[in-house]
């Protein structure tokens, strides 16, 4: 019976093998290469995106920022009007009381009572004078009470002059009464409502 010799058959099919195999190696190396490659090109592509995101968010947050900026400054122009508008009604509503103001002072100073000086404090007034007798002080304070345009008498000082002839001194207070009519619709009141009216408008519509 021949001998086969098998040894030479089984060299080529482990070379063939061996080769597959270092092919199919090299292959996966290639793909994973590639996978490799194609995932940073991938991620660098979406950091590059997002990075352009924040650039443009960076950008429209200094937008927004000047903005509120310009707003926080329209806002304090127009606190500042505001106040100006009140002060110019304060001293238009004043301007026609202080006139009825003296009206009233002459009108409620008894007979026999002198005023020396008057002092005006905000709303307060300050009366000193000489009175024949403290009995017209008392009238004068009375009509004081009874007056539109002041009120709240309080008696401060009182005595006897022994050098200027007979009579007493006094001082006493009383506060002003602000009765000027309401605001028409034409004045700065009314302009203060305009005012805030249009900022609330131009609010919404920012909105």
């Amino acid at each position: 019976m021949p001998r086969i010799n098998l040894l030479p058959h089984r060299e080529s099919k482990r070379k063939e093998r061996k080769l597959k195999f270092l092919v199919a190696l090299g292959a996966a190396f290639i793909a994973a290469c590639f996978v490799t490659g194609a995932a940073y090109l991938m991620y660098g592509s979406m950091i590059d995106a997002q990075v352009h995101r924040n650039d443009m968010l960076r950008v429209q947050i200094k937008t927004l920022d000047k903005q509120n900026e310009e707003i926080n400054n329209l806002e304090t122009a127009k606190q500042k009007f505001i106040a100006r508008m009140e002060i110019i009604e304060k001293l238009q509503r004043s301007r026609p009381e202080i006139v009825h103001v003296f009206e009233e002072i002459v009108r409620t100073l008894p007979e026999g009572v002198y005023l020396t000086g008057i002092h005006q404090s905000d709303k307060k007034l300050k009366f000193e004078g000489i009175a024949q007798s403290s009995t017209r002080v008392s009238s004068f304070m009375r009509n004081i009470d009874g007056s539109q345009w002041l009120r709240n008498p309080e008696l401060e000082v009182v005595q006897t002059t022994k050098n200027s002839g007979p009579g007493s001194s006094f001082t006493l207070s009383a506060y002003q009464v602000s009765t000027a009519p309401a605001d028409d619709g034409s004045g700065p009141r009314a302009a203060k409502k305009q005012i805030r009216k249009a900022s609330i408008g131009a609010t919404g519509a920012a909105q």
